[in-house]
């Protein structure tokens, strides 16, 4: 069974930073892109940004130059490091592994809020 621990939401002022953590149990993890996806109140989950097993990343417009993925194969963690929050980064933030090598699986962690507001 997959299971996830998301960790690093919060509140925080226009301007300020936050680094959300997805840490992944099982042995998905380097099998696997993982990504951060979002969905405000009223709007549809939006993918925020890609890290691939290759360590290839992809950014919504949006948040690129300001948002950055990594992962620790390691620790089985994916981080999202989030600077210069805008209040329209505001959003319950989750999760994603899309597993990519053998039988294919899509995972989903619970989700952590994020809200910029002065």
């Amino acid at each position: 069974q997959v299971q996830f621990v998301e960790s690093g939401g919060g509140l925080v002022q226009p301007g300020g930073s936050l680094r959300l953590s997805c840490a992944v149990s099982g042995s998905i993890f380097r099998l696997s892109a993982m990504s951060w996806y979002r969905q405000a109140p009223g709007k549809q989950r939006e993918l925020v940004a890609t890290i691939t097993s290759e360590t290839i990343t992809n950014y919504e417009n949006s948040v690129k130059g300001r948002f950055t993925i990594y992962r620790d194969n390691a620790k089985n963690t994916v981080y999202l490091q989030m600077n210069s929050l805008k209040p329209e980064d505001t959003a319950v933030y989750y999760c994603n592994a899309r597993k990519t090598r053998g039988t294919p699986g899509d995972y989903w962690g619970q989700g952590t809020q994020v809200t910029v507001s002065s």
